[in-house]
């Protein structure tokens, strides 16, 4: 991927995460629920969150998106319990965001969640006025477990290593979208101050987790 002169990301013949996501990693930071749906600002933090909604498919390019792929997340300290929707690129080379404040989504040019590498899941914080589905993102803390069940049976067990909150502005391209040694997790979504004329938040609110184990049939 590239960037284009209005900061969109398009694709490129260049492989690896590192590679494609770090160059679209601003304009990701930008998107990923950091916007409400309409003039109510956000919702109150004693507001209940909404049930998750179904499976979605955004129509990505065939042949763009694994055989495996996660297809919900469970994250019990937050009371998160959403289906994913696959999230690619759109007609104008700009990263997708989920249509909605539910479900979340994967980015499906990042890793399955368990592989090797950073899986990019993201969501809203809110919408429309109402919490989405990472509302209560920044509430997790080290040592809570986050579950992404996939299409081959398998839950990939991952454990919350550090939640951070950056001013988009000042977004670790690398330390969230780089290269890493290990199979792990980011979960993005907005954070930090609401800004009422810009009708969205300051920051972004990243969660960095790391795979503990793997459950089901066919795990080793």
């Amino acid at each position: 991927m590239s960037i284009t002169s209005t900061g969109r990301c398009r694709r490129s013949s260049g492989s690896g995460l590192s590679a494609g996501l770090a160059a679209c990693a601003l304009f990701v930071a930008a998107l990923s629920g950091c916007t409400t749906s309409d003039t109510e600002g956000p919702p109150q933090p004693n507001v209940v969150q909404q049930a998750p909604g179904p499976v979605v498919d955004t129509g990505t390019a065939p042949g763009s998106i694994a055989a495996t792929r996660p297809v919900r997340l469970s994250i019990p300290a937050i009371d998160v319990d959403s289906d994913l929707m696959n999230l690619g690129l759109d007609a104008s080379g700009a990263l997708e965001v989920p249509p909605s404040g539910f479900p979340a989504g994967w980015y499906s040019g990042s890793p399955v969640p368990g592989e090797l590498g950073p899986a990019v899941i993201a969501g809203h914080v809110d919408w429309g006025g109402k919490p989405g589905v990472f509302f209560r993102l920044h509430e997790l803390a080290p040592g809570d477990e986050i579950y992404a069940d996939r299409t081959d049976g398998l839950t990939e067990v991952f454990r919350v290593a550090s939640v951070e909150r950056y001013a988009k502005d000042a977004f670790p391209t690398a330390k969230v979208y780089g290269d890493i040694d290990h199979p792990g997790l980011r979960l993005i979504t907005c954070g930090g101050e609401f800004d009422t004329a810009a009708r969205s938040y300051r920051d972004n609110t990243v969660v960095f987790a790391d795979l503990v184990g793997t459950r089901g049939a066919n795990a080793n």
